[in-house]
């Protein structure tokens, strides 16, 4: 498949993403600092990594990242009404610690 509508394919579902999980979402698990970073979908479209910013402790991450795969089944739905493709992929939801490795950065250079 064309590298540009994969691109675009991610970026429509880092949008509806975010939107839904800080909107619809109801778990007690996610904190309210959550940011969807990055969506990096499979050429087949079977598929779609969506990596997570948490802002929190490493547990509390861990419990984020638990509860959105857990409820991946109803943010999977949830994007079948809002995104219109033939083939919506499998979401496996991942820890982004790419932020925190910048955040500590400047502490390493000390």
């Amino acid at each position: 498949m064309d590298d540009r509508r994969i691109n675009k394919i991610n970026d429509l579902l880092q949008e509806e993403l975010g939107w839904l999980i800080t909107t619809e979402l109801k778990d007690p698990r996610l904190s309210l600092l959550l940011t969807v970073t990055k969506v990096i979908t499979n050429k087949d479209l079977k598929s779609a990594k969506i990596m997570v910013s948490i802002m929190g402790t490493s547990e509390e991450q861990q419990n984020a990242i638990k509860a959105l795969n857990d409820a991946s089944g109803y943010i999977h739905n949830e994007l079948k009404s809002k995104v219109r493709l033939r083939y919506l992929p499998y979401l496996k939801f991942l820890l982004d610690d790419s932020i925190d490795n910048l955040v500590n950065l400047p502490n390493t250079a000390d």
